[in-house]
């Protein structure tokens, strides 16, 4: 899935991109007692990053390794793109006995989501993805009785999940975990690195999140950018103890004008038309990735409402390019 970065990071004042932000720290005067480090790597899609310290250099080496380890595991479990994936094999034979904890744990999430939003998130609607895809591939978008046979597919109340197995009550299902899996991500490195003493890290996973503080003084800082405008700026969002997720429709976009995008209802098997891009800030990670969705189905117009019941703050951009926040929206101070 080809992605593009919604979210940077900033120390203090200024908006710098990843590869500027190690640049900013390094310039800056870390605490004395301090180790820090930085490690870019490539996993479930997207370039990945971390900025770490630690009060012994060769911890802090070896807790970015685990954390690196960490996200193969997740794509070994997860990965719609690798044939030796768990998922994949999911999807290929409808069944999956004894999964991974962490599959277990996010297949269980997911389900808990889907039906504390009636539905609005579904880890199932694998199968029209690969519709609006092999669509795509042949110059076209699906047909209406073609988006309505895949959308019958689609449903999680025909996933079935136990400790022991994992399976499809009906043919013709599949799982995608792509809507929540950079965040789930996010939250196990964030975890890892808390055990192995890391003592302040900003966390790039495609979504972010962090622990302490930026060079071990500020608090870390991200801006969110304007979905249909690159180098816009819309808005900034301190971390304290949040994680920051982002979906926009144009991320893995169906049609040139965005109308069709990678993100359905899984009611009517079509992308929400109204909404251009959503941030949700929580404490999980895993949460926010989600709940991007959530308010994406549910409107512009109650997207906010929705977060509110969620317990998570939100920025939603419209197709306009009109924007809103909700009121603890977690702004940085002027």
């Amino acid at each position: 899935m080809k992605r593009r970065q919604f979210i940077q990071a900033s120390l203090g004042g200024g908006l710098w991109s990843a590869a500027q932000v190690v640049g900013a720290a390094r310039a800056s005067v870390p605490l004395a007692s301090l180790h820090w480090r930085d490690t870019t790597f490539s996993g479930l899609g997207t370039t990945m990053s971390i900025r770490a310290a630690h009060a012994d250099a060769q911890a802090l080496m070896q807790a970015l390794e685990r954390a690196r380890d960490v996200v193969a595991r997740v794509e070994d479990d997860m990965s719609l793109f690798r044939p030796s994936s768990a998922l994949s094999q999911l999807n290929r034979t409808g069944v999956l006995d004894w999964p991974s904890p962490d599959l277990l744990k996010i297949l269980k999430m997911s389900q808990r989501l889907a039906q504390q939003s009636q539905g609005a998130f579904d880890v199932t609607v694998q199968p029209l993805w690969q519709l609006y895809a092999q669509a795509q591939k042949d110059g076209r978008l699906p047909h209406a009785r073609e988006v309505a046979s895949a959308q019958k597919n689609v449903g999680w109340q025909h996933l079935t999940v136990s400790d022991a197995r994992v399976s499809f009550t009906q043919s013709g299902m599949g799982v995608s975990l792509n809507g929540i899996a950079q965040g789930f991500a996010a939250d196990a490195v964030r975890a890892g690195l808390k055990r192995d003493g890391v003592v302040h890290a900003l966390i790039n996973t495609g979504e972010w999140t962090a622990l302490g503080l930026a060079d071990g003084q500020r608090p870390w800082t991200l801006g969110i950018a304007d979905p249909h405008h690159a180098n816009r700026w819309l808005a900034r969002v301190t971390m304290q103890g949040l994680s920051l997720a982002t979906s926009a429709d144009g991320q893995c976009a169906f049609s040139d004008d965005r109308k069709h995008h990678h993100i359905f209802n899984p009611h009517t098997g079509y992308s929400p038309p109204d909404i251009a891009s959503v941030s949700v800030a929580a404490t999980s990670c895993a949460k926010a990735d989600a709940l991007t969705k959530v308010l994406f189905v549910g409107g512009y117009a109650h997207a906010l409402d929705l977060a509110k019941a969620w317990g998570v703050s939100a920025l939603v951009v419209n197709k306009n390019g009109q924007w809103k926040t909700s009121e603890t929206w977690p702004h940085v101070a002027s």
